[in-house]
């Protein structure tokens, strides 16, 4: 079985594989035309094609490919396209971008470098022409790596128009092995699609595909040449329909459609974007449910081929998560055009129903899925959470909301005036925003006190302060390249660059956080934005913070360090959840919808929107601006800092403290419970809901929040007058640190000293949570496993285990590591026992670093187990027979030492220093070029799988991508001119 390989390396691994199959057939096939042009005619221009010559020169190569073609143009027409410069990018294929100055045509005796692709990799080319004329041009130059190339055309007149052969040829010591194989037969695919656009160019064959030039765009106002990758913002349009027309209801994609045809119209494309999409994303509609809503959308605007992607079916981190993944999409070269639409029809869902009528629309269910769905989706609650009613976000937030008046020390009538403070601030944006489902400014008192119109929900929430989801509203957003937009003839006023973008998610249930009034999560993810900007929050001009109940934009101010009162920066463009609406999970590309005008009309200024799922559980943020980034846009993935979760019951045994509350209302504005967070003594946490006469009337009479309380026959009493401190959550037992200038070595340290370090169910949890983060965030080049104190972990907890709580998690199986081990370089720091389970666990890193004499082994056999989380299966393929069989059959543990002389510890060191120097091995991996690294890992992991035959062959596939890398490139570069490799993974 493969293992895993990150996206670009994957990229380059299909494509290597693909020119593998290509260069097994013959030399003597006939050259097939590119994807998209085998129809009859292209097959006739191909076999009716005179015998050109070969040019002079070829066979100086041990390397040769040709296509050759009839095209319909002139000869002298053809001639005029092939050797103007200008011109190159819209017919070879090969061409990736020009470096340094060039002559606007190809002459005889000139020279200019040249980027082209070989296998889909650009390698720069060092042209000189040897002639140019009517005739075709002749090229011969030098690559990387000491490799000499040749590109030939040839031109001659037919009866039906011209005659065009292609020759490409390499050489050099690189070229004469396998990988040169590989890379030539890149060229003899890439002369065929070079052909077939050459025809369609010069006979104006108007298939009406956008041609993109693969130079760098001038942004003129800047006066910067940009990556013609660059992600940018040509295009948004938003929809409100108020009034529902209910003899003929529009259903969601018909609002995506308007949408996204007014997002065509703003940006002043000159050609039919909509229609030339190569990738459509959609958010989808919670009023109305699509199989798949994206190709229902693609197809309405004419890019039924295009391919589709979704969010997750819950959650509002999806409109800017969209926004992120087609970015990505577009610096990595996968897409040029990109249309991302989400739409909300609830108003006529509710007003349809109101009239005892059903939709009538269509849920297009033929069984079809999208490509992709993107983010993460599981049940919402845990039983702790359901046990007690915090099914839904209303009574969720509301819990939040007291935990963050606790932490603000506020008293309730202080902190209400503070709510109604905020929410008429959002109100006041809403009644100047042409798209917001209620444009009207309300007081702080219409927001705040309840009243027949605005009635209490579940404290210290009004309905006034609730996201408001029957609305029709939907957005359309149309994202490109520069070189994409450039083509379309999109305005450069209408750009609006998207900078950065992030996602993260804090700890899943809510009632396992360590503190219910921090985000970690968005404090990482906007910490990592504003670092790849170069920025710091006091110069982000615009701002967008997820708004669906007051405790949300709390979160992600105090977490990005705003203020939430500044009258200069409101935090919110549109006016919130509440008064612009709450459209399911699309809200966010409603902000980013409303804030791309306002960059427009002032370039210097920045913008950053949040959008966010469930109950501030998964986030996504964008930072954008209509100036040109500093660096390339990249989607982060950072690590996030977690304190450790809370253990979480239903019970309360004794005593705790109130950490929060709220009591959720009926609709007749009676209270109906009164649901507790109490802390305990020891960190845990315990949900209570009481719906006793007693217990209300003492959560009516007194402020409980930082108050002890008891339960007395089941009524809730207070324990003492005085507030009290939060008990601090129990220790973590597993903790993460990060290492290096750059943070690039995540230590991950099973911390349960008390018991070696064993695991049970939380630790598992940790640590696959920890390594799930570390293999997402791209700045992490390497992990260290390792135990506190004197040993390395002594293998699953025996008692745990007995009492039912197994350590088996969903991702990565038994301990939350071996049944899907990292696939970064993992290096295991073993101080002491690594026995039974935590020899497992150190057999799933890649390296080892022991202190002398630390036992290890699989003692399972003595307590009548089996080492059945892997341990067994390994030892079977990394040690000898004999030597597996004796700790199989045994028990009995073998030293440091030993398992250094078999092969299976790479280091043996002093006691205590173990970690030290696995840090200075990882260290020494994160210093080389990462896809080198990743490609190495996989060759080795790998090769066990493969017989002889195919061994070398895929060694080759995964190596040539690597050996024609910029970092391969860089790191020849680096050692003639005696200074370190910078390595950009690509």
């Amino acid at each position: 079985m493969d293992l895993p390989l990150p996206r670009r390396a994957r990229h380059a691994l299909a494509t290597a594989r693909t020119l593998a199959t290509v260069a097994r057939s013959t030399v003597e096939a006939q050259l097939r035309p590119a994807a998209g042009a085998a129809d009859p005619a292209t097959d006739r221009a191909i076999q009716d094609a005179p015998e050109l010559p070969a040019p002079a020169g070829l066979d100086d190569f041990a390397r040769q490919v040709s296509a050759t073609r009839v095209l319909a143009a002139a000869p002298e027409d053809v001639a005029d396209v092939v050797t103007d410069l200008d011109r190159t990018a819209d017919w070879l294929t090969m061409h990736a971008a020009w470096r340094g100055e060039r002559p606007d045509r190809i002459r005889a005796g000139e020279d200019f470098t040249q980027q082209i692709r070989l296998m889909d990799i650009p390698a720069q080319a060092r042209w000189h022409v040897e002639s140019a004329g009517p005739e075709g041009f002749a090229l011969r130059g030098t690559g990387p790596m000491g490799i000499v190339i040749g590109l030939w055309c040839t031109l001659a007149p037919t009866g039906s128009g011209t005659a065009v052969r292609l020759d490409g040829a390499l050489d050099g010591s690189p070229v004469r092995g396998p990988v040169g194989l590989t890379a030539v037969r890149s060229v003899e695919v890439a002369l065929a699609e070079s052909l077939a656009a050459l025809d369609e160019l010069t006979a104006g064959g108007g298939s009406g595909a956008l041609r993109v030039s693969s130079s760098p765009v001038r942004h003129h106002a800047s006066g910067r040449d940009l990556d013609p990758a660059t992600p940018v913002i040509v295009g948004v349009g938003q929809v409100v329909v108020r009034e529902p027309d209910l003899a003929s209801p529009q259903e969601p994609v018909d609002l995506c459609e308007e949408a996204l045809q007014l997002a065509l119209a703003d940006s002043g494309a000159a050609v039919d974007l909509l229609a030339l999409a190569d990738h459509v994303h959609a958010v989808p509609s919670a009023s109305w449910t699509y199989p798949h809503q994206a190709r229902v959308v693609a197809e309405r605007v004419g890019a039924g081929e295009a391919r589709t992607v979704q969010s997750s079916p819950y959650g509002g981190d999806g409109a800017q998560l969209v926004v992120n993944d087609a970015a990505r999409l577009v610096v990595d070269g996968e897409a040029q055009v990109v249309l991302l639409t989400g739409a909300e029809a609830g108003a006529t869902v509710a007003a349809l129903q109101a009239a005892g009528q059903e939709p009538p629309w269509s849920r297009h269910d033929d069984g079809s899925a999208p490509d992709r769905e993107i983010g993460v989706d599981k049940p919402a609650n845990n039983e702790q959470e359901t046990a007690v009613g915090l099914g839904a976000p209303i009574f969720v937030y509301a819990l939040l909301e007291s935990a963050l008046r606790g932490r603000a020390g506020h008293g309730q009538d202080q902190h209400r005036a503070l709510l109604g403070r905020m929410w008429s601030r959002l109100s006041e944006v809403a009644a100047g925003n042409s798209f917001a489902w209620s444009p009207q400014a309300r007081t702080p008192d219409q927001v705040a006190q309840p009243a027949p119109e605005n009635r209490w929900v579940s404290d210290p929430y009004t309905k006034l302060m609730c996201a408001n989801l029957q609305v029709d509203l939907a957005t359309g957003i149309v994202l490109t390249s520069v070189a994409a937009a450039e083509a379309a003839g999109v305005p450069q006023e209408k750009w609006v660059f998207v900078h950065a973008g992030a996602s993260a998610t804090d700890e899943w249930f809510v009632s396992e956080r360590a503190d219910l009034a921090t985000s970690p999560a968005i404090a990482a993810a906007g910490a990592a934005v504003l670092e790849h900007a170069g920025v710091g929050i006091e110069q982000v001009e615009l701002v967008d913070l997820y708004s669906c109940f007051p405790a949300a934009v709390q979160l992600g101010a105090e977490a990005l360090g705003l203020p939430v009162d500044d009258p200069d920066r409101p935090l919110s463009l549109t006016g919130g959840l509440t008064f612009a609406g709450g459209p399911g999970n699309n809200y966010g590309s409603h902000a980013i919808a409303t804030m791309v005008p306002l960059l427009r009309a002032a370039p210097e200024q920045r913008g950053l929107s949040t959008s966010l799922g469930w109950y501030a559980t998964k986030h996504a943020i964008g930072l954008y601006s209509a100036t040109p980034p500093e660096r390339p846009y990249a989607h982060l993935t950072p690590v996030v800092p977690r304190p450790a979760p809370r253990p979480a019951r239903t019970e309360l045994e004794g005593a705790g403290v109130v950490e929060a509350l709220t009591r959720p209302y009926r609709r007749d504005g009676q209270v109906e419970a009164v649901v507790l967070s109490v802390l305990t003594d020891d960190g845990a946490r315990t949900l209570l809901r009481l719906e006793d006469d007693e217990s209300l009337a003492l959560a009516e009479r007194e402020d409980l929040l930082r108050r002890r309380v008891r339960l007395d026959s089941g009524r809730l009493v207070l324990d003492g007058e005085e507030r009290h401190e939060l008990p601090e959550p129990p220790p973590a037992p597993v903790r993460v640190e990060r290492h290096g200038e750059g943070g690039e070595i995540c230590v991950v340290t099973l911390d349960r000293r008390e018991v070696r370090n064993a695991v049970d169910q939380r630790t598992a949890l940790a640590l696959e949570r920890a390594l799930d983060d570390a293999e997402a965030d791209p700045t992490v080049r390497a992990i260290v496993l390792t135990g506190a104190g004197s040993h390395f972990c002594a293998g699953m907890d025996l008692a745990a285990a007995n009492r039912g709580e197994l350590p088996i998690t969903e991702g990565r199986g038994p301990l939350g590591i071996t049944g899907r081990p990292p696939s970064k370089p993992t290096v295991a720091a073993v101080e002491g026992g690594a026995l039974a389970g935590g020899f497992e666990v150190m057999l799933c890193a890649d390296l080892v670093v022991a202190a002398a004499g630390a036992p290890m082994g699989l003692p399972e056999v003595q307590r009548g187990l089996l080492a059945a989380a892997g341990g067994l299966w390994r030892i079977g393929t990394r040690l000898p027979r004999a030597v597996a069989l004796e700790l199989a059959l045994t028990g009995d543990p073998l030293p440091a030492e030993r398992m250094h002389e078999l092969g299976l510890v790479n280091r043996v060191v002093e006691p205590g220093t173990a970690l030290e120097e696995a840090l200075a091995l990882a260290m020494r991996i994160a210093a080389n070029a990462p896809l080198s690294v990743t490609v190495g890992k996989h060759v080795v992991d790998a090769a066990p799988q493969w017989d002889p035959a195919e061994g070398f062959e895929r060694q080759t596939e995964l190596a040539t991508p690597v050996m024609l890398s910029d970092d391969a490139r860089e790191g020849v570069a680096a050692y003639a001119e005696k200074r370190e490799p910078v390595w950009n993974g690509r």
